[in-house]
């Protein structure tokens, strides 16, 4: 094994794990864990850590690993293409140049500073050490080869940073390392070229950091475009290598902001030739067809309970429960048209998901709509019997109840987390070093301990995983977080794994028990799990990956990720439930330029058309107009399933975004007559500004309907 070199001074400062060394004394870069145990031991010693800049990167440190094994194998190419008898030659050449008591006491002297395991654990002396062979490789041939590396990461500019790690200086002034060099170099010149530019071996191994002499990924690129056909196995982790790198950028880049803002978002108009990710899709037409109430839906949504304190304040009597909802709610729902009702928040939610948001400020929450323990309807909402009544009520008024499915997590302390952990995405151990789990247990389990990472409660850190201790087998995984890669974890979740056939169909047999309740179900996220972004996501394509930090350790060719997830899950979704518990209308929240295939191919009956909210918003008319004929020329049968919207919970509300004007009521028209489910936000018609978080059990407003807008929307 021939890889990164580190002085014996780095060695003793910094403590570097024994097992990260081979016998030769270099670093085993043996996965991307190696390499942030090693940054992190660095960076514990480093005088200012709250500066980024002074921090040793996993990724740069990688690079110089994967960097130095690269040389190593070009040179193994090249005495394997023009014949080992070029390395004793060379051997012979420089006893000749320098004499053999100076040779031998600079490679000495080169060990001393570098030296080998057993070397440097006292068991053999150096000129045993140089006595001794490797695969038939005498020491005396390694270490004049390692010295060449040595020298090339020292005069390489891009790893000026971590010098002190490598760092040859002290070799020129107590041997003959200079006389050495100019040797090799001398000696090559006069051998056979190598290398797409034909150039002698050093030359040649000077060139990437010549033409990229300030960037690690851009030596990385240009070795990848110029010298793959030495690479073989390499190619793909130096792919690996530039993930890491994407993924400290994008994590770098989400830590100091405020995650992303879409009401500044740029809007982009579908173009169906094209596949906006780079992957065609196999889009087939295969759409589900309505059942004869589906396209009269029209959807008012609600936060379940901050809409049971509303209606408290407005009758004057406690209303918690479904079954309280007053029916002269109902029949005024019902009067200005609404046929679906989607109550957010009915099912039992997690209680260290209320503990988390109470913990970090907010005393009053309840746990996130969107963390669940299981599917069963709130107690506190009264259970399956207020469910019931409700549902009933609601259907004498022709008005149909939906639920949300998220199906992409569940909470941290759910059923499933407790009994079945080998469900959820996971590792062994920290993905990252300088994560630690002594934050508060938020297990409520006998036998069982769930811990947050601490920095998550101070907010200098936002971990991708949680740990999850089993104490009857002394386990422990570290599973990860829900996450669509475009802000920070959703660390109240756990993530499933569904390249496991066991978690998809305990998820397919969930959605069914759903929609034996719900004539309607709105799917949570469901853009993460199809298999163009849940591969990105969890188990990226070499060379794809960072949308997640440390994903890209994972990462998995095409072909071995549709061995494992040969089928779109949410076509066998719409197929089960079609088969199974017909007469159901099923609903995507999806994004990604990825509407048209949710519903054409995947089957699904309605999917979000955020489009509608944020050009009609921006005034972008042209735009939005270029939408509409784009899709009428691809398939104007996809037009009529669109959900259209001005607002939704993750949003600004309608007032917000579109004011109580000529622009609101000449909008809120297109979304009450084009094509599509219409579908009107919490407080939409009233005229509310409070945006509602998930956790939200009240309004902390103030607010009143204004009439006048009420009236209006008449």
């Amino acid at each position: 094994m021939k890889e990164f070199h580190v002085t014996k001074q780095a060695r003793d400062k910094y403590q570097f794990d024994e097992v990260l060394f081979s016998k030769n004394g270099n670093v085993i870069f043996a996965n991307f864990h190696t390499s942030r145990e090693f940054a992190h031991r660095i960076n514990q010693l480093r005088t200012d850590p709250d500066n980024l800049d002074t921090l040793a990167s996993p990724a740069d440190i990688n690079a110089l690993g994967l960097i130095d094994e690269i040389f190593h194998q070009v040179v193994e190419e090249y005495y394997n293409t023009h014949g080992r008898s070029i390395q004793t030659a060379l051997a012979k050449f420089l006893i000749e140049r320098l004499g053999r008591e100076k040779a031998i006491d600079t490679l000495i002297k080169y060990n001393q500073q570098f030296p080998p395991v057993a070397v440097y654990n006292g068991e053999q002396s150096i000129k045993e050490y140089l006595k001794e062979s490797d695969r038939g490789v005498n020491n005396y041939d390694i270490t004049v080869e390692e010295l060449l590396m040595t020298w090339l990461a020292n005069v390489n500019p891009a790893a000026v940073r971590y010098r002190e790690i490598f760092d040859d200086r002290p070799l020129y002034s107590i041997s003959e390392y200079a006389s050495l060099l100019d040797s090799i170099q001398m000696f090559f010149k006069t051998q056979p070229k190598f290398g797409p530019d034909d150039q002698d071996l050093v030359t040649m191994l000077r060139t990437p950091a010549l033409q990229s002499p300030d960037s690690l990924t851009g030596q990385l690129d240009y070795i990848r475009k110029n010298w793959s056909s030495y690479l073989g196995e390499f190619l793909l982790r130096l792919l690996g290598s530039l993930d890491l790198f994407s993924e400290e950028a994008k994590a770098r880049a989400m830590f100091f902001t405020a995650g992303p803002d879409f009401s500044k978002a740029e809007t982009f108009v579908p173009d169906y030739r094209f596949d906006p990710w780079g992957d065609k899709l196999n889009e087939v037409e295969n759409f589900s067809q309505d059942s004869d109430w589906m396209p009269r839906v029209v959807m008012m949504a609600k936060n379940t309970f901050v809409w049971l304190n509303q209606l408290s304040r407005e009758y004057q009597r406690p209303i918690d429960r479904l079954d309280q909802v007053p029916d002269e709610t109902l029949d005024q729902l019902a009067q200005w048209g609404f046929t679906g009702l989607w109550l957010i928040g009915l099912w039992e939610r997690s209680d260290a998901s209320r503990e988390i948001k109470q913990m970090t400020g907010n005393p009053d929450a309840v746990a996130s709509a969107y963390s669940l323990a299981r599917y069963q309807i709130a107690a506190r909402l009264g259970g399956d019997e207020a469910y019931d009544n409700l549902s009933r009520r609601c259907g004498s008024r022709g008005i149909k109840l939906a639920s949300d499915m998220v199906p992409n997590h569940m909470a941290i302390d759910s059923d499933w987390v407790y009994d079945h952990p080998d469900w959820f995405i996971q590792a062994d151990q920290p993905p990252f070093p300088a994560y630690q789990f002594n934050s508060p247990d938020l297990s409520k389990r006998p036998g069982i301990s769930i811990n947050l990472e601490d920095h998550y409660y101070s907010r200098s850190d936002a971990a991708v995983v949680f740990k999850h201790y089993d104490h009857n087998t002394g386990r422990t995984r570290f599973i990860y977080h829900g996450n669509d890669g475009t802000s920070m974890p959703w660390n109240d979740t756990a993530q499933l794994n569904y390249l496991d056939p066991e978690v998809r169909e305990s998820v397919i047999q969930t959605i069914l028990s759903v929609a034996r309740k719900f004539p309607i179900i709105r799917f949570d996220a469901a853009m993460t799990l199809t298999k163009k972004h849940y591969q990105r996501l969890w188990f990226p394509q070499p060379g794809s990956g960072g949308d997640i930090p440390s994903r890209a350790d994972y990462a998995m060719t095409k072909e071995n990720f549709d061995q494992v997830m040969p089928e779109e899950f949410w076509r066998e979704v719409v197929d089960r439930v079609a088969a199974e518990v017909p007469d159901t209308l099923l609903l995507a929240e999806a994004f990604w330029l990825m509407e048209g295939y949710f519903v054409r191919t995947l089957g699904m009956h309605r999917v979000y058309n955020s489009a509608f909210m944020h050009m009609l918003r921006n005034e972008e008319n042209e735009k939005y107009r270029l939408l509409i004929k784009n899709t009428l020329v691809y398939d104007p049968q996809i037009l009529k399933r669109y959900v259209n919207f001005m607002n939704n919970p993750d949003e600004k509300t309608a007032v917000e975004q579109f004011g109580k004007g000529d622009k609101y009521f000449g909008i809120c028209t297109l979304l009450s007559t084009m094509p599509g489910l219409p579908m009107f936000g919490h407080g939409q018609i009233e005229g509310y500004s409070e945006k509602y978080g998930m956790e939200y059990y009240r309004p902390y407003w103030d607010e009143t309907p204004d009439q006048g807008l009420v009236d209006h929307h008449a």
